[in-house]
């Protein structure tokens, strides 16, 4: 037995596409999951107490901590009656050998910009203001990848939302004569959010649709397709990332959109 085991673990990292091969011709995938079927995600909040909101998110092994830390700035000359949203993706070498140590890589710089297209719209930037054209809040969300095993713009999503719907901001007050804002120590309110926006992403595979793929799975896929859905089953957004098969077809992002809609009521309440 332990001696076959060897065997497949050699011929994976050497043949790592007909190794899925052989597996999707049986109508299964390496961790067992059909190719329909979703990791469990579990989300805790409010784990670091020095940030303004915060959360740990797992799905299947991929596990992403994120913190909100709230500061005070000026505005944009062109906008005074907006905050600041800020987020940001790590991807340490700590996390998966297939990244090193130094600056951010192209993949995590993608991934904050792909976070903040759809993150943009799940808050007021205008009820971040302080006093117009004088003093905003700036909400950087930081989220930092401990241990990567695919699918990190889903967990990351997750992470954000969580933490931002765990923030709570100081009562802030400017005072016009002497320039300073002052923050009560006592006094706080919670974010208002006007939407939870959940990513369920799908990996083409050969002509085969795979559901929220694993770190084995993404570099052998020919197209990833993200759908994210809010909390009322509504359409965000659908992002197609990689050449390859033809994914624009009607059919399978009628599946993706489909499925990603059924996933979101499974999940309901599970982000706090």
């Amino acid at each position: 037995m332990a001696d076959s085991a060897l065997k497949a673990s050699i011929f994976q990292r050497l043949h790592p596409r007909a190794y899925l091969e052989r597996f999707v011709a049986e109508s299964v995938r390496p961790d067992g999951r059909p190719f329909d079927a979703w990791r469990d995600v579990s989300v805790n909040v409010g784990s670091i107490s020095t940030a303004n909101g915060s959360a740990l998110v797992r799905l299947g092994e991929t596990t992403i901590v994120c913190g909100v830390k709230a500061e005070i700035a000026e505005p944009e000359l062109d906008a005074p009656e907006e905050g600041f949203l800020v987020p940001n993706i790590d991807l340490p070498a700590l996390c998966s050998p297939k990244f090193k140590p130094g600056p951010p890589s192209d993949e995590a710089q993608v991934l904050s910009d792909r976070l903040n297209e759809v993150l943009s719209s799940t808050i007021s930037l205008s009820s971040l203001v302080i006093h117009p054209s004088k003093a905003v809040w700036v909400l950087y969300v930081d989220a930092t990848c401990i241990n990567y095993d695919g699918n990190v713009f889903d967990a990351a999503l997750i992470a954000m939302v969580a933490a931002l719907r765990n923030t709570t901001l100081p009562k802030a007050t400017y005072n016009v004569e002497s320039g300073l804002t002052t923050c009560s120590r006592t006094a706080s309110s919670p974010l208002k959010m006007l939407k939870t926006p959940v990513s369920f992403s799908f990996g083409v595979f050969d002509a085969t649709l795979l559901a929220d793929t694993t770190a084995f799975e993404e570099p052998l896929l020919d197209t990833t397709i993200s759908v994210v859905v809010d909390e009322n089953g509504d359409l965000v957004s659908v992002v197609q990332l990689g050449p390859g098969v033809d994914t624009g077809a009607a059919d399978t992002l009628s599946t993706c959109i489909s499925s990603a809609k059924t996933r979101r009521v499974v999940l309901g309440g599970q982000i706090p």
